[in-house]
């Protein structure tokens, strides 16, 4: 609680000092933003930062209509500072990669359409507006973006690696784990041998005609001995192997086809077929011989398992250098193959062909299960395991192909911000020496020319594009319109003022204007 109380407590302290960097360049005169606006933005920008935690977008679009409000070309130095930060704060606290993007074209494109109705905007007006908003905001919130997935990677690196040391002391656990399987296995199959036939002698040794009634009581003394080491060795090797392992009923020179006869035996509707054993065939290595021998036999005990009375049918036969093993059971007569399987056996099973230089192919098909193994005739080099990419190796690669994306980004936006600059600077250019009026046009202009045959020869644009520019004195007394040309290209006052009204010309002069 203590902790809760002190994260919240930082947080009121962050927001509050981020309200006095971004309300600070409100106290600044700005000829540019009405002093209503900035007024009301003090508050509005204290609200704008408490709700930035949970809806930054909202938050990053509040700062740039303010600056829009101020001025079309969104270069107000009193909302600047503000939308910088908040667009920063964007891309660090939102993963939405469409939404900051889709607000800056909206806002590009109600701009594009008001430039026609407003009669002092210009077309160089809206590129500066676009070049100023891919700096403003497009620029910070990529820097936002980058940071954010600085910090995941390096979170979900440090995750990886967590992950990683609990997996290698699973991977112990396992490994002590077979080991005590080996041991049982061991156990069962030598010493358990070795004691039956100690038990075995005994008692022959106890019913021999030959032994006296003293040595008959020791030999039935052994007897019972060896059957109760047979008992405890039993529970020493439940204790051994893995839970939920059975003990090797089978011999270990059981065959594929006395396998078979036991399943059929116990009702299992199995049809066999055997072309690895024919005489002149190419007999099979012990590792090939117990790797299709436990292909068989696990493929049986699922079908049985989670098919019961289905019918399966087991084919053995040679392919070039491999043998082919192909189980496949069919639908159970109650309905499709049960999927509950933890898949342990057939983990195991891949393992066992994979040893053996095989391959294990396993898929449902036509509402039962197939297994095909394919296994080389003579010993072949194990071939390699498949490697699965585990959830957190995905968020890594998601991770960083993020940070590459956000890289990318960084790189081209500068780009494209640049050639809109330049484009803008070009047209802007362009568009000062189409508001130049001559001044051997000017002295032929009379005073009573139509307004219709002046206008043939005037610019294409004013000083200030094709509205009336800013901080004009005021028209002559009757005149229905002015219009203001430059003189000179690179400075828009002094300018050319003419006036019409009537629809002729009836005032000429020049006007210094407030730049």
């Amino acid at each position: 609680m203590r902790r809760l109380n002190q994260l919240v407590t930082s947080r009121w302290a962050a927001d509050l000092l981020l309200w006095l960097v971004i309300t600070a360049p409100l106290l600044v005169p700005d000829s540019g933003a009405p002093r209503w606006l900035l007024v009301a933005a003090v508050p509005l920008l204290g609200v704008t930062v408490i709700i930035s935690r949970r809806a930054p977008l909202v938050a990053a679009a509040v700062p740039m209509t303010l600056g829009l409000m101020a001025s079309i070309e969104l270069d107000s130095a009193s909302f600047l500072l503000a939308q910088v930060l908040l667009a920063y704060l964007l891309g660090r606290r939102s993963a939405r990669r469409r939404a900051p993007l889709l607000l800056f074209a909206a806002v590009c494109a109600i701009t594009l359409l008001l430039v026609p109705v407003m009669p002092t905007a210009a077309l160089s007006d809206w590129l500066e507006l676009l070049a100023n908003g891919l700096l403003t905001f497009v620029l910070p919130w990529l820097a936002g973006r980058y940071t954010r997935q600085h910090a995941e990677l390096v979170r979900t690196g440090w995750e990886l690696a967590d992950r990683l040391e609990r997996e290698q002391h699973l991977v112990g656990d396992r490994v002590r784990l077979l080991e005590r399987s080996r041991i049982a296995t061991d156990m069962h199959d030598s010493l358990g041998h070795e004691l039956s036939m100690i038990a075995l002698r005994a008692a022959a040794l106890q019913v021999a005609p030959d032994v006296g009634p003293q040595g008959r009581q020791a030999a039935g003394e052994l007897r019972v001995a060896a059957a109760a080491a047979t008992r405890r060795l039993r529970d020493v090797v439940g204790v051994l192997r893995e839970e939920g392992e059975s003990a090797p009923l089978e011999p270990a020179d059981d065959t594929v086809p006395s396998l078979v006869s036991r399943a059929a035996a116990a009702g299992l509707p199995v049809a066999f077929t055997d072309e690895l054993s024919p005489p002149g065939s190419t007999p099979l290595t012990p590792m090939a011989d117990r790797a299709v021998y436990r292909v068989v036999q696990e493929a049986l005990t699922n079908a049985a398992k989670h098919a019961p009375g289905a019918k399966v049918t087991v084919a053995l036969r040679q392919e070039g250098t491999d043998a082919v093993v192909a189980v496949v059971n069919e639908a159970a007569p109650a309905g499709p193959a049960s999927a509950g399987s933890n898949g342990h056996g057939l983990v195991g099973l891949h393992e066992r062909v994979r040893l053996a230089g095989g391959t294990l192919h396993t898929e449902p098909l036509g509402g039962g299960f197939a297994v095909t193994a394919r296994i080389p005739v003579t010993t072949g080099p194990a071939t390699t395991p498949p490697r699965h990419a585990g959830t957190s190796q995905r968020e890594l690669a998601l991770a960083r192909r993020e940070v590459r994306r956000t890289v990318i980004d960084a790189i081209w936006v500068p780009m494209a911000a640049t050639a809109v600059l330049l484009l803008a600077i070009v047209f802007n250019v362009d568009s000062k020496s189409r508001s130049v009026l001559n001044e051997d046009l000017y002295r032929q202009l009379r005073i009573g020319d139509p307004q219709t045959s002046v206008e043939q020869h005037l610019p294409e644009y004013q000083v200030n594009g094709k509205g009336r520019p800013d901080s004009t004195p005021a028209d002559p007394p009757g005149t229905d319109e002015c219009r203001f040309y430059r003189t000179h290209p690179e400075a828009p006052t002094p300018a050319y003022r003419l006036c019409f009204t009537a629809g002729h010309l009836t005032h000429k002069d020049t006007v210094y204007l407030v730049d």
